[in-house]
C-alpha cells in the first residue's frame, strides 16, 4: 500500500510554521496527483494541518475523481483563519471522507509530559469525536516524530491505526502507515518515480531501518 499525504494546496490563508512552506503544492500537481491514483487500489490518501484548503480545494478534486482521504485534524485550529471549522469538518465527514486526529497543537508527540500527552492524544480526540458525532481512532504524528513510549500509549487508547511521514509503503494491515508526503519540489516525474514506483531494495531497507529504530528507541 503506498500512501500519500497532502498538506496545503494553492495559496496559504494563514500564517505558517518555519519549514511547513516547503509542504504546500499547487492545484496543477494536486490536479496531476490525483489523475495518477484514480483508479489505483493499492493508494490511500490523506491531509494534514486542518488548512482550509482541504475542503476548498481538496474535496473537490476527490469528489470528482471518485476518490476518498482521511483528514488528519488539529482540534485546537478548529474555527481559527485559514483552518478547518467544525461545520467543514462534518462537511467532509459527510461526503463519505474520514476524521482522524492530529492533535491539539500540532507539536511532535515525543518526549511529553503526562499532562501534555493526555490534551495531545486524548483531548483532541474527544473534541473531533464530538464535531463528527463518532468515535476517532486514527491518528496522524504531528512532524512525522515518534518513538516507543508514545507508540505504546497510542495502542493503550486503542487508535486503530497510526500514521508516519516515514516514505516507505505499508501492509494494508498494518497497524503502522508509513506515508509519502507531497512536497513543493515535486513534479508529476517525482510522483510517479518516487512515490507510485517501489524505490531501490536497499533506500527501502534503510527506510525501514530507521523505523525501527525509532519504535524501540
Amino acid at each position: 500500500m503506498i500512501n500519500i499525504c497532502f498538506h496545503g494546496i494553492g495559496t496559504p490563508q494563514r500564517e505558517l510554521e518555519p519549514g511547513e512552506a516547503g509542504y504546500w503544492i499547487s492545484e496543477d500537481l494536486f490536479d496531476t496527483v490525483l489523475e495518477e491514483v484514480s483508479g489505483r487500489d493499492d493508494v490511500r490518501l490523506s491531509f494534514d494541518d486542518s488548512n482550509v484548503s482541504d475542503v476548498e480545494i481538496g474535496l473537490e478534486g476527490l469528489l470528482r475523481h471518485d476518490l476518498s482521504a482521511t483528514f488528519f485534524v488539529i482540534a485546537g485550529r478548529l474555527d481559527q483563519p485559514g483552518s478547518l471549522s467544525a461545520e467543514q469538518v462534518r462537511q467532509l465527514r459527510s461526503q463519505g471522507m474520514t476524521i482522524g486526529s492530529h492533535g491539539m497543537d500540532h507539536v511532535p508527540w515525543r518526549s511529553l509530559s503526562e499532562a501534555a500527552q493526555r490534551r495531545e492524544l486524548v483531548d483532541a480526540r474527544t473534541i473531533l469525536s464530538e464535531v463528527v458525532g463518532e468515535p476517532v481512532d486514527e491518528a496522524a504524528l504531528p512532524l512525522g516524530r515518534y518513538e516507543r513510549r508514545t507508540l505504546g500509549r497510542l495502542r493503550e487508547l486503542g487508535y486503530a491505526h497510526v500514521h508516519t511521514s516515514d516514505r516507505l509503503p505499508s501492509k494494508s494491515s498494518a497497524w503502522l502507515q508509513h506515508r509519502f508526503s507531497l512536497r513543493s519540489d515535486d513534479t508529476a516525474d517525482s510522483v510517479r518515480n518516487d512515490l507510485l514506483t517501489p524505490g531501490p531494495w536497499a533506500r527501502r531497507l534503510l527506510g525501514r531501518a530507521k523505523s525501527g529504530v525509532k519504535q524501540l528507541r
